[in-house]
């Protein structure tokens, strides 16, 4: 039964870490990252499982589990949902190995949660924004205002990180909306219109 459950997991942490993770976001460190966090969890709980070991070896592991740092230089709030998703299956997996219509579900439930949470057309055009303005707005509607013109979208909310009167400067944390795509123009895509002068057509 361990086995099969070794297959399910291998099967999930490839469709997480493969098929939604790396076809939308293209980082490859990161696929290793999550299949050997993934693996190393399920062998270590499918071995608390199995064997007789002191319940006290089981909360030092995950303990360990909780202080784990995540450091990187460019991990986002989502990749991180990613590794807490890949923790979770290799937990479930092993533990749920001996009802495995459980395991499935349970494993179904997660992968659904993150294919549709983190599908690209899900709030597509919601956007955060870190920037910094050369000019200190002491106005609230000033600073959105200035914000919008700058964005070209509506801005939802705005967070003031820093701000420095010696320098004249902001930091702002900006969530904002994207425009949508202007039409297409009225001649279809052929190309620019050229118009004789009056005095060629007169001819």
């Amino acid at each position: 039964m361990m086995w099969f459950a070794l297959a399910v997991d291998l099967t999930a942490i490839f469709f997480l870490s493969y098929v939604l993770y790396f076809r939308r976001h293209g980082r490859r460190d990161l696929v290793l990252a999550y299949v050997a966090l993934n693996v190393g969890i399920f062998s270590v709980v499918a071995m608390l499982t199995t064997k007789e070991v002191g319940l006290a070896v089981g909360f030092g592991l995950f303990g360990v589990l909780s202080i784990l740092r995540l450091r990187s230089d460019t991990i986002s709030q989502g990749e991180i949902g990613y590794y807490f998703t890949a923790i979770a299956l290799g937990l479930i997996n092993a533990v749920a190995a001996p009802a495995p219509w459980t395991m499935l579900g349970f494993d179904a439930l997660l992968l659904g949660v993150m294919y549709v949470a983190d599908h690209p057309g899900l709030l597509s055009r919601s956007r955060r924004t870190v920037l910094t303005l050369d000019v200190v707005h002491e106005d609230e509607e000033d600073l959105r205002r200035e914000l919008e013109r700058r964005l070209r979208g509506r801005v939802q909310h705005v967070l003031v990180q820093e701000v420095d009167y010696v320098r004249d400067l902001m930091v702002l944390d900006v969530r904002h909306h994207e425009p949508r795509p202007a039409p297409a123009s009225a001649s279809g895509g052929q190309g620019p219109v050229f118009s004789l002068p009056a005095w060629m057509g007169s001819r």
